[in-house]
């Protein structure tokens, strides 16, 4: 049974994850075994941004203004769509999940849900 990535698109090729090995053997390669702790992709780096900006707003709501902390998550969920939209499943790092047009729409959609509610929710009196 192999476990290669679903190309993005038909006709796109699917290419083997760096340091595979045919085989099957389950020994790590040389690549697993190194200890990096960065991202490889340019996709693990929008990643850890969209991660950021999230928790920028998961601070701004328990700060008190919730409508503002909300509408940056909205917004990061946004951006995570328009970067899985634009970069190549290769490139895209943990943002790709599924094929591209779900992860887009998943993003995207709850993305303006979150800041559609932040802005339509009326204040409620104390």
């Amino acid at each position: 049974m192999s476990h290669e990535p679903y190309p993005d698109e038909p006709g796109e090729p699917v290419e083997p994850s760096e340091g595979a090995e045919p085989s099957g053997s389950g020994e790590p390669s040389g690549a697993e075994t190194d200890g990096r702790r960065y991202p490889s992709t340019v996709g693990g780096l929008f990643y850890l941004v969209v991660l950021l900006a999230t928790a920028v707003g998961i601070g701004i709501t328990w700060a008190g203004d919730w409508r503002l902390g909300t509408e940056w998550m909205g917004s990061a969920l946004i951006a995570a769509a328009a970067l899985r939209l634009v970069l190549r499943r290769r490139d895209a790092g943990m943002l790709a999940v599924r094929h591209r047009i779900f992860d887009v729409l998943l993003l995207a959609v709850v993305g303006a849900t979150m800041i559609f509610l932040a802005i339509t929710i009326p204040n409620q009196p104390r």
